[in-house]
């Protein structure tokens, strides 16, 4: 968990418990809520629920060709033998007219910061170009002040600026000359989008009174993205960038209003006068919660931007919800509606699917461009079958007017529900999950899956109970879960689940938190995090977890990268990053022969990293690039 993560749980705790959470776990019967104890001994440590969900198929024999790595505590990136990796682009690359080197120095300006790609890469697409010729759009989702900053603070309107440019989203074009991928200045698709760049809000909340401020009194045009997550790409071509924790950036010195002091909404997101440290709101009053109340409300969307089109105006879909958007994963259903499935990452928040209500259409790639204004949204409750680490679930319709989302319950229309999303999820009665990060559709069959990272709030907090999906109290190694929906059906109101990974540590125990049976001391891993499949399908996994190789992490080394066989339930270490990293955001080529890995925040909290250049020099998040030597698939 990165430090701004840590910040905003500690200045923003969240209300631990409502009547409503009470009303739905008395009705919840005994038998859907495991026990810590029992479920691990009994259930994962005999390996059920591992793979009785995947149905029969070739890929059982998939082959994951390279050997595996050991874990290990170094400030380097480690990948198996016959593999090489080298650095594309790094925070404070220019990229655009005007540019500038690196400077360890001063860190840069915020003018040479808005034409440089901004700071801690997560999240990314590749959009071809040609065979050798691409373009990446990658989120930059925070900035550490401890690097950004000589002294480490920001003190001035300058400092706002500059971080606020360290922010958002980098699109570069990229070529492989002589055989290596090289980030190409200057192209003509380069861009940056940052906090201050023009958005427009579409879809049901556009111009609700909840989105209307007083530089926008239309709530249709917002300014700027930040602390942009994890990523969606569409079959129509453009690049969706998830708004994740955008809560922090709001604050106030002025004394709030009871209205906004007390709104149910603004503690449910974590927003508060207290803010987490960023400290825009006394240089930039867009971000004073006194001035400009309803400013937070037009964050915590998924925006869609066109990577092919530099002058394009980003568009915030709200029709997608407002949460903290982890990923948005896109499928085109065999009917043709397209479905979006989407994490909220928080403890104790939930899972959502979007089915848009018109279909898309594979030869006019035109009239796909508002596929994602109209449609239903929905999350999910899941539901335990006789105790074990498997079950039944359904999705939620939040529609309003329906499943109690209604004036009485706070809801006067449909703008308020998407506005209040979260709030809208607990009225329906919505499982609570550790957690949800990315999730990953497979490329041919109709199976989902979910990183549930951690939570320490599990088994601790009323309408947190230890459940099916969520089986540990104090979860500090998270989980893999992963749903079939009915028929095989995206759209389908049904699904069945189970547990594909328990991560754990089998070296220090010997009950739920030694893992699954596919955890061993050679590929033991903590908070799963990045999660996607390959063209072939085999599941990626990337961490953001605890790299201090001590007490219940003792043997995992760095955060790391793992490679897994859906159907057997086979994983391999296939990475270790540098110290104190997080390992997030992958791409590949179309002839997978490169994948594009993140490597954000190497050093973090002044750790002892220095990545990627070495020396003394400043840590740098960035983007890597890794191949096989023989020139072969990656993975194969």
């Amino acid at each position: 968990m990165n430090t701004f993560d840590e910040n905003d749980q500690r200045n923003h705790p969240r209300p631990e418990d409502t009547d409503f959470s009470h009303m739905v776990n008395t009705l919840l019967s005994r038998r859907q809520l495991l026990g810590a104890a029992g479920a691990g001994v009994g259930l994962f440590l005999g390996g059920q629920g591992l793979a009785h969900a995947a149905p029969a198929s070739a890929n059982a024999g998939l082959r994951i060709g390279f050997t595996p790595i050991a874990a290990n505590s170094l400030d380097t990136i480690t990948v198996p033998a016959g593999y090489q990796w080298r650095v594309l682009a790094s925070w404070g690359d220019a990229i655009l007219p005007g540019g500038t080197a690196f400077d360890p120095a001063t860190r840069g300006t915020a003018i040479s910061q808005g034409l440089s790609i901004g700071d801690n890469n997560d999240g990314m697409s590749f959009f071809s170009l040609g065979a050798d010729h691409g373009v990446i759009a990658v989120n930059n989702e925070y900035a550490n002040y401890e690097y950004l900053f000589v002294n480490g603070r920001c003190n001035s309107i300058e400092d706002t600026r500059k971080a606020q440019a360290a922010h958002g989203v980098s699109v570069f074009e990229v070529r492989r000359m002589g055989g290596v991928w090289k980030l190409q200045p200057q192209a003509r698709l380069n861009r940056r989008i940052t906090t201050n760049t023009d958005m427009r809000l579409s879809g049901p909340a556009a111009g609700s009174a909840l989105l209307k401020t007083q530089a926008d009194p239309t709530g249709t045009v917002a300014l700027g993205t930040f602390n942009n997550c994890a990523n969606g790409r569409t079959p129509w071509g453009t690049y969706l960038t998830c708004e994740e924790n955008f809560n922090g950036y709001f604050g106030t010195a002025e004394s709030l209003p009871q209205n906004v002091a007390e709104n149910a909404a603004f503690k449910r997101y974590g927003i508060s006068a207290k803010g987490a440290g960023l400290n825009w709101h006394p240089f930039d009053g867009r971000f004073d919660l006194a001035k400009n109340p309803n400013e937070p409300n037009r964050f915590g969307w998924v925006v869609e931007i066109d990577p092919m089109d530099p002058t394009s105006t980003p568009i915030k879909r709200t029709a997608l919800g407002r949460i903290k958007h982890e990923n948005a994963e896109v499928v085109v259903n065999a009917d043709g509606h397209v479905v979006v499935y989407m994490g909220d990452d928080e403890k104790g928040e939930h899972i959502y699917k979007f089915v848009s209500a018109k279909k898309f259409d594979a030869k006019n790639p035109k009239a796909n461009r508002d596929l994602l204004d109209e449609g239903t949204l929905y999350v999910a409750r899941f539901t335990t079958v006789d105790g074990k680490a498997q079950g039944d679930g359904e999705w939620l319709e939040l529609t309003h007017g329906k499943n109690g989302l209604t004036a009485e319950a706070g809801f006067k229309d449909q703008a308020e529900v998407l506005v209040h999303t979260r709030l809208a999820a607990t009225v329906v009665g919505a499982t609570t999950m550790d957690r949800p990060e990315w999730i990953a559709a497979h490329p041919t069959q109709a199976q989902v899956y979910v990183t549930l990272t951690n939570n320490s709030d599990r088994g601790t907090k009323p309408n947190q109970a230890v459940n099916g999906p969520n089986p540990r109290a104090k979860n500090v190694y998270g989980q893999i879960v992963r749903w079939t929906p009915k028929g095989n059906d995206h759209t389908a109101n049904q699904f069945t689940w189970d547990i594909f990974a328990l991560a754990g540590n089998p070296t220090l125990h010997k009950d739920a938190y030694a893992g699954s049976a596919n955890i061993t001391p050679d590929n033991m891993f903590n908070s799963p995090d990045g999660l996607a499949f390959d063209r072939d399908g085999r599941l990626w996994i990337q961490t953001d977890g605890d790299y201090s190789n001590a007490k219940d992490f003792a043997g995992m080394g760095n955060n790391q990268m793992l490679c897994a066989n859906p159907v057997t339930g086979d994983i391999k270490r296939f990475l270790v990053g540098p110290v104190a990293c997080e390992i997030t955001g992958m791409a590949f080529t179309p002839d997978h022969k490169t994948m594009f890995v993140g490597i954000q925040h190497p050093g973090e909290k002044l750790a002892a990293s220095h990545f990627p250049q070495g020396g003394d020099a400043v840590p740098r998040s960035s983007i890597i690039a890794i191949s096989r030597r023989d020139g072969g698939v990656v993975g194969a």
